[in-house]
């Protein structure tokens, strides 16, 4: 059974998350519209779409920022009990600190479920939002459609089907296009793999004539084991190689292309198993995947840092919790990122890149909690 000290604590607790999250998810999201206000201004965008577009980023930038508000409002709440002597007149009356204590561990377990739900289906779904809405201020034409690395693009009279971009390589694979007239499919193009020639390259390389043959502005691409299938005729053609201006550049690609953020868990691991059986192995869609997994658990130990360290009854002004909340998350986030460049490197294996920061905490989390003197 809850006490009323206890559910007192959990209220200016939850209060003071909610300020502090929000206000820094907020605040985040105003810097990074500030940041890209150059690329929307010349379109003269109402203030209504740029809030709104600064409102689509908050959940992204809140998954990162709920450890910090967990920290800084268990800092809060019990230095000031502390300064109170609450702590003092609990521990001096019988009650154990560690009991009184029990509700903010379900808390935290509570926000780590929180923090991965919304970084699982919350914020991905807000960042493609916002990033369609960034398209529709600057007046940008959506004609890349990108689903699990499947990308599906519209070019004249052609629908074009990719199922797999290797943006590293310049390399595309699964290639299909549909040539789509008086909405009637006049002909299926199939290849197993393309590669793009930068326009010194593609002068260079053997002109071979095709379907769609022409050449982009910049380079072209060049698809292999092609097939053209004339539906009207019947007629099927076999090709090594021809040349295709019907797909667009990979810069054009590359910024349709879905980004990790805007894609779960389930999405980025069948993306990677993809890209594994293409033969590839990409290390950092790995590292981002055990990162999604990993990162929630911080809010738990965050708080139980901060509750830890706050009932010792040395942290008592306000400034003080705010250096020490600073500094910590500060020394969190140093280590993390460093460990995620060590694995992005190839440095540490992916599982250890993501999890031997929060392990490290989580360690010096239990040992602050069983020191807490009663």
């Amino acid at each position: 059974m809850m006490t009323i000290i206890q559910r007192h604590y959990l209220k200016e607790f939850f209060k003071l998350f909610a300020i502090i999250a929000l206000g820094l998810g907020l605040i985040s999201s105003l810097i990074d519209l500030i940041d890209k206000m150059d690329d929307f201004i010349k379109f003269s965008p109402s203030l209504a779409l740029l809030l709104l577009y600064a409102a689509l980023n908050i959940p992204r930038f809140l998954v990162y920022l709920m450890p910090v508000a967990a920290l800084m409002s268990s800092l809060f709440v019990f230095g000031q009990a502390g300064k109170r002597k609450e702590t003092i007149a609990i521990k001096t009356s019988g009650g154990s600190m560690k009991g009184l204590l029990v509700p903010f561990l379900y808390t935290g377990v509570f926000l780590c479920i929180a923090g991965f739900l919304t970084s699982e289906f919350i914020a991905p779904d807000f960042s493609k939002r916002a990033h369609r809405l960034s398209d529709t201020i600057t007046k940008k034409e959506n004609l890349l459609t990108v689903k699990e690395g499947t990308a599906w693009l519209r070019a004249k009279d052609y629908i074009v089907k990719i199922d797999l971009y290797l943006p590293d390589r310049g390399i595309i694979q699964g290639i299909s296009i549909m040539k789509i007239q008086d909405d009637m499919l006049t002909e299926r193009i199939e290849a197993a793999s393309g590669v793009w020639q930068p326009a010194w390259g593609a002068e260079k390389a053997a002109q071979r004539e095709g379907p769609g043959t022409s050449q982009k502005q910049g380079g072209a691409w060049y698809l292999r084991e092609v097939t053209d299938y004339d539906i009207k005729t019947g007629k099927v053609t076999k090709f090594r190689e021809i040349q295709s201006g019907i797909i667009d550049s990979p810069d054009i690609i590359g910024k349709g292309m879905q980004k990790p953020e805007e894609m779960n868990v389930r999405e980025l691991y069948a993306y990677t198993k993809r890209l594994k059986e293409a033969g590839i192995k990409n290390i950092k869609l790995i590292i981002d995947i055990h990162s999604r997994l990993s990162y929630p658990l911080i809010n738990i130990i965050m708080l139980v840092v901060g509750i830890s360290l706050a009932t010792r009854g040395e942290i008592k002004s306000g400034l003080v919790t705010t250096a020490i909340g600073i500094s910590i998350s500060l020394f969190y986030w140093l280590g993390y990122t460093a460990s995620l460049s060590l694995g992005y490197t190839g440095i540490l294996p992916p599982i250890f890149a993501a999890w031997l920061v929060p392990a490290v905490f989580g360690g010096a989390a239990v040992y602050l909690f069983n020191a807490i003197p009663e």
